[in-house]
């Protein structure tokens, strides 16, 4: 019996050595072909430089011969794309090279969706039917191995897209489709990177994660997802505070309680493989949230790299340790200290202090940054997590990029923006949405286009959430009914009021663990090395980003002159992360009771009494 055991330890740990040198294969690997398109990048400008240089040798790459074209048509519901085969009239030679070819066939469930998502008012029925639940389902079932398989840090190349928190915002995400993928994402140079943060608070969270499952699907290496803490049950479970924008009402609004619920979970399953952060030529690091604290003598890439492959983290399953558990919450969770933290609650040794969001959220320093990005030898920091009415804004001596792209549902006025990131080789460039900007599929509420339309109809699609308040209705108004107020009636921000939730539920919840639905041993991928490629470089930033439908104002335009300084002494309004991210306890249900957590969770429930004492003096 004791032979056995043994046996099963030293196998356990000789596969747990073997990850960690696939990790460090990986990230070598990563900088090994960074060095190699610096040393290509630099003979070609050798090369082309030289006068007396008739050949210039530049590196060679492969291109796959492809037997098919596509046809572009502009129609009312926007750009169409027809698939043919090339080589109709060419020579019986030629057509037989082209027939050899392996079909490209696409995933028609996906292209499906993404027909849907061109034109939504023209599938009302549909995305209120069983059917899409089904479609839903099924495209999880199949996006999940995708994820799985990827690591937990991803290594790209420029030109690569950058988009922050959507929040089931689908006129955002229209704005973004129809002039930056406006011939779609395949014909479209450049990777696509999206920092999490997909569901609630929109109305149309469902048909956000839809359409970005299936763009997974399709495009399966140009196309990268990362998790945000609202990709966390948690979160994306608390009714109660969300009320119909949480992701959970929407799909048992959508589907009804059984089915509902099963969508939700499915979904959910899918996110627990999502990758936490993305690293761009080996110089831009990229997350949802902020760096993590480092539990190893390995870099923090390492840590993150061996965060387990299927992670519940808020929360949590059987198999995730404290340590990296902590890593994966960091990353989705954490913030930029604002001056204040700076100066009185940020440890001057590490750089981190306790973030204003309470339940073991933490901030990042100035020493912070500069002890990461010099441990990695990276220059910036791109993150999301914060919502800025400017799009796009800067940190931290303009080394962290905040990165929001919905202009929707967090307070920030009707002259707020969506903004995103494009990382163009050595240059990065700041791309926003103007608020003067129309988008043909969502309407206000007062719109000309609706006058034929009977309430019910009107209703159906607010439902959905392609019909929006008037223009005399700010954000703040519509957001009015998820604000909570103490007992003289004032509002209490975001923060605070998740913080004071927290504090109530460290007095009442029982923490346990959720019985993993995988084998702890399968939770690491074989195989990590056939990721892609990065070129490094150093990046200059755009002095001025680029401003759809600018208007015409003055006072406005100056807004829309390039990326917004962080104001970094007032905390954003975002919900917090509630003490359950320790004790293991499921808003939503189904969680597994087990033993509480030891010295985390004393801390967590530490420090959001201290931060109800700071509240309410109690």
């Amino acid at each position: 019996m004791l032979s056995q055991k043994k046996k099963k330890s030293s196998s356990r740990e000789s596969s747990l050595s073997e990850d960690k040198v696939k990790n460090l294969l990986l990230e070598k690997d990563a900088k090994i072909n960074s060095m190699q398109a610096e040393i290509a990048k630099l003979t070609n400008m050798l090369n082309n430089s030289s006068a007396s240089s008739h050949v210039t040798s530049k590196t060679k790459r492969h291109h796959p011969l492809t037997a098919f074209g596509t046809t572009i048509t502009e129609e009312t519901s926007g750009m169409s794309q027809v698939r043919s085969r090339m080589g109709r009239h060419a020579s019986i030679s030629t057509a037989n090279v082209l027939n050899a070819l392996p079909d490209e066939s696409e995933d028609q469930l996906a292209v499906r969706i993404v027909e849907m998502f061109k034109d939504p008012n023209k599938h009302l029925k549909y995305l209120k039917s069983e059917q899409f639940a089904m479609d839903i389902l099924t495209m999880a079932s199949r996006v999940r191995p995708v994820l799985e398989d990827e690591p937990r840090c991803i290594f790209l190349q420029s030109p690569c897209y950058v988009f922050g928190d959507i929040h089931g915002n689908l006129e955002d995400l229209h704005f973004f489709s129809d002039n930056i993928w406006r011939l779609g994402m395949s014909l479209t140079a450049g990777n696509f990177l999206f920092l999490g943060d997909y569901v609630d608070r929109g109305l149309s969270c469902l048909e956000v994660v839809a359409y970005l499952f299936a763009m997974k699907l399709l495009l399966p290496h140009k196309v990268f997802l990362l998790r945000g803490n609202h990709e966390t049950r948690d979160v994306n479970g608390w009714e109660e505070h969300y009320g119909e924008r949480s992701y959970i009402h929407q799909c048992r609004e959508r589907f009804g309680e059984e089915v509902g619920y099963r969508v939700w979970e499915e979904t959910n399953q899918v996110f627990d493989r999502i990758p936490l952060s993305a690293v761009i030529d080996q110089d831009i690091f990229c997350v949802h949230g902020g760096i993590p604290r480092a539990v190893s003598h390995e870099s923090r890439i390492q840590d993150i790299l061996s965060v387990p492959k299927v992670a519940g983290i808020n929360p949590p399953y059987e198999h995730e340790t404290e340590e990296y558990q902590q890593v994966a919450s960091d990353c989705i969770w954490s913030d930029p200290a604002s001056d204040e933290q700076e100066a009185n609650g940020v440890d001057p040794n590490s750089g981190f202090g306790e973030s204003l969001r309470g339940g073991g959220a933490i901030c990042f320093g100035h020493k912070a940054v500069t002890n990461f990005l010099q441990q990695h030898g990276y220059s910036y920091i791109m993150r999301a997590h914060e919502a800025h009415a400017e799009g796009v804004a800067v940190s931290k001596g303009a080394r962290v990029f905040t990165v929001f792209s919905t202009s929707k549902d967090h307070n920030q006025g009707s002259q707020a923006m969506a903004g995103c990131i494009l990382v163009d080789f050595e240059k990065m460039k700041v791309i926003n949405r103007s608020p003067a900007y129309k988008n043909k599929f969502v309407h206000r509420r007062d719109s000309v286009s609706l006058a034929g339309m009977t309430e019910a109809e009107i209703m159906q699609r607010a439902q959905l959430g392609l019909v929006t308040a008037a223009d005399d209705v700010s954000d703040e108004e519509d957001y009015e009914d998820y604000e909570v107020r103490d007992e003289k009636g004032n509002i209490l921000n975001d923060e605070y009021m998740d913080a004071s939730e927290m504090v109530e539920d460290s007095r009442s919840s029982e923490g346990g663990r959720r019985k993993s639905s995988v084998d702890v041993m399968e939770t690491h991928d074989p195989d990590w090395r056939g990721g892609r490629s990065s070129s490094e470089g150093s990046y200059g930033v755009a002095g001025v980003g680029s401003t759809f439908n600018e208007p015409r104002s003055k006072s406005h335009a100056r807004r829309l002159s390039g990326v917004g300084e962080c104001e970094e002494d007032e905390e954003e309004e975002e919900d917090a992360v509630n003490e359950n991210w320790e004790s293991g306890n499921w808003r939503g249900g189904g969680a597994k009771e087990g033993k509480e957590g030891k010295e985390g969770k004393k801390k967590s429930k530490s420090a959001a009494k201290k931060l109800g004492k700071m509240i309410f003096g109690k």
